[in-house]
């Protein structure tokens, strides 16, 4: 047998790829074949254009996992028939990246192209990044980061200002179903040679747990094709695909009716001051698969609606929770938005400002909509200062009390009432401040009476 005979290799490479896990199995090999992204790999898209071109730019790709970040570093390496080295930040220290540019170096003297592919580029430190800059400056290597982090804060500038960022996001539930499929359906790489299939129920339930994560779905439906053999049966169910992710598949149509009424459940409970319902509802939209950030818009909503000004640090919190729900992710990210919930359970309850700004909207469609009164109007020139804009008008910071008995609603509306506020919370103080300026606009009526009379 010849010494250059690489047949035997090719054997041993192709065992090894039929025992490799179902994901790594079916990682796309070309763009075509990669699913999502399609704000970075459409026709004309600025990764897909970079790509064809061969730009030698070096890259980061930040998103979540899952979202084909080693994919895409792959499918650049082969294009551009460079060397590709794959380094785990976890893994590695400044000696094996020293090493690794000294080789890349002598591959550059004879023309070969390097390309560098840093999992996790984020856990290296400042020495460790600043090991990459003059090999990068120079063209040494081609270097391709991964993040899940973002680079703003975790890459070093000068590193990050010598790379292009491309920002992947998560797959929908769609593209892992199609993923799903192609999987079940191959023959050479995937599972198609075993003959098992799939419920369209059970695809979803393993698409809607894996929060848009590619090789999360295709491990768990390897794990429910091998329990499904093993068990003498060729179809995956959605019981089964339940097994294989190890959750029960709770009760849950995210968009039908248990969509509606658990979130209904969820916001009555908040009303009705129940932290524990609250959680429990909380609990079940997010464990059964529910998109957390529109929960997150719905736990705002409650803060406006039935909280209000009677603690109006809630609106802060929920909001705070919300973004710690994006910038966190499943499952860190779902404690701030159960903290949120239970601090609007416990919280004082106002609905004054959503009635009174109901009222308003009412007013506004039942009345002409007139002319704003003359004293409020600006009048930055002449003519409108002749034609009494800005007249009377009265600069409550000039007054006693810093408030004017001057009317501000329209003629038709004068005395009208909106926002009434509760006894709950700091709203109490916010209605003993309208009787404080109720008494004053009285007091200054009742002067201005007796000076008429004068």
């Amino acid at each position: 047998m010849s010494l250059f005979d690489t047949s035997p290799v090719r054997a041993t490479a192709e065992r090894g790829m039929r025992a490799a896990p179902l994901a790594e199995r079916m990682r796309p090999r070309t763009l075509d074949e990669f699913v999502g992204q399609e704000h970075l790999l459409g026709p004309g898209k600025p990764l897909r254009v970079a790509i064809e071109k061969d730009d030698a730019t070096s890259m980061i790709f930040w998103g979540p996992p899952g979202t084909g970040k080693t994919t895409l570093a792959k499918i650049v390496a082969e294009r551009t028939q460079a060397s590709f080295i794959e380094f785990s930040a976890v893994m590695s220290g400044i000696k094996e990246i020293k090493a690794v540019m000294v080789e890349a170096e002598k591959a550059a003297d004879f023309g070969s192209r390097t390309i560098l592919f840093v999992d996790e580029i984020h856990r290296f430190n400042k020495a460790q990044q600043d090991a990459f800059l003059p090999y990068v400056e120079r063209g040494t290597i081609r270097l391709i980061g991964a993040t899940t982090e973002n680079p703003s804060f975790e890459i070093n500038a000068a590193l990050l200002s010598r790379c292009r960022v491309y920002t992947l996001v998560a797959l929908t539930e769609e593209q892992v179903v199609s993923l799903l499929r192609r999987a079940l359906s191959d023959a050479d790489r995937g599972l198609g040679a075993s003959g098992v299939t799939a419920e369209d129920d059970a695809l979803a339930t393993i698409a809607s747990y894996s929060s848009g994560d590619a090789r999360n779905a295709l491990n768990a439906l390897d794990v429910a094709a091998k329990l499904a053999e093993g068990r003498g049966e060729k179809v995956i169910t959605k019981a089964l695909a339940a097994e294989a992710l190890q959750r029960r598949v709770l009760l849950y149509d995210k968009k039908g009716e248990q969509h509606y009424d658990i979130i209904s459940a969820l916001h009555k409970s908040v009303r009705n001051s129940d932290p524990d319902a609250s959680l429990y509802w909380l609990g079940r939209m997010l464990e059964a698969g529910e998109d957390p950030m529109y929960v997150a818009r719905r736990v705002v909503r409650m803060a406006v609606e039935d909280i209000g000004l009677a603690a109006p640090e809630a609106l802060n919190l929920c909001l705070s929770a919300k973004d710690a729900m994006h910038f966190l992710g499943h499952p860190e990210g779902e404690l701030a938005l159960a903290q949120a919930v239970v601090y609007l359970a416990l919280a004082p309850k106002s609905n004054a400002v959503y009635t009174a700004y109901g009222a308003v909207q009412s007013d506004i469609e039942a009345t002409a909509a007139e002319p704003v009164p003359l004293h409020l109007r600006n009048a930055p020139t002449k003519l409108m200062k002749e034609l009494d804009y800005g007249k009377d008008y009265q600069y409550a910071h000039d007054l006693e009390g810093r408030v004017a008995d001057m009317e501000c609603l329209p003629a038709s509306l004068v005395g009208r009432r909106y926002y009434l506020p509760t006894n709950e919370g700091r709203e109490k103080l916010l209605a003993q401040r309208m009787e404080e300026i109720a008494r004053i606009k009285t007091e200054k009526r009742r002067l201005s009476a007796d000076d008429e009379r004068q």
